[in-house]
C-alpha cells in the first residue's frame, strides 16, 4: 500500500511541475521568445504587434512556435535600434545548471524541446532544476505569483 501511495504522489508531483500556465501569453520578436507582459513593460521599444488567435493562423515563419499558440501568439517588431534586450539559448541555461544541453526546458509548463531556441532574459524570473521523470530538468517561471 505504501508503494502504491508513494508512486501516486511521485506521479502527481511530476504532473504538477509540467502544468501549463494558461495566463502566459507568448510573444516572438526576431525569432526570440518573450512574453506579452515583458513587451507591455517595454512599450517604448515596440513598433508593432501582430496578434494571431490560433496556431492555424500563424504565418510560415512562426509555425515552429505553434505549440505556444494555445492562447494566441503575438509577433513583435522593434523600433529601429531598440532591440537591445538580453537573450540566451535554452541550451546555455541548461549548461549553467549542469543539465545536458539537449534536455527540454519548461517555461510556465510549456515544453521547449529545441534547446537552441533563444529567449529574452527579461522572462527569466525564477529558474530551478528539478527531477522530472528521472531526469534533471530546468523549469522557468516568467512571473512571480
Amino acid at each position: 500500500m505504501k508503494k502504491l501511495l508513494y508512486s501516486f504522489l511521485l506521479l502527481s508531483s511530476a504532473t504538477l511541475f509540467a502544468q501549463k500556465n494558461p495566463a502566459t501569453k507568448f510573444a516572438i520578436a526576431n525569432d526570440i521568445v518573450g512574453t506579452v507582459d515583458m513587451f507591455n513593460a517595454n512599450k517604448n521599444a515596440v513598433q508593432s504587434m501582430n496578434v494571431f488567435k490560433s496556431a492555424a493562423n500563424l504565418p510560415l515563419n512562426l509555425k515552429k512556435y505553434s505549440d505556444l499558440a494555445e492562447n494566441g501568439l503575438i509577433e513583435v517588431k522593434f523600433k529601429k535600434g531598440s532591440d537591445n534586450f538580453d537573450r540566451i539559448s535554452l541550451a546555455e541555461l541548461n549548461d549553467q545548471y549542469k543539465i545536458a544541453k539537449q534536455t527540454p526546458v519548461y517555461i510556465d509548463g510549456y515544453e521547449f524541446s529545441n534547446t537552441q531556441t533563444l529567449v529574452f532574459g527579461d522572462i527569466l524570473t525564477r529558474m530551478e532544476a528539478k527531477d522530472y521523470n528521472g531526469k534533471k530538468t530546468l523549469f522557468i517561471t516568467t512571473k512571480i505569483k
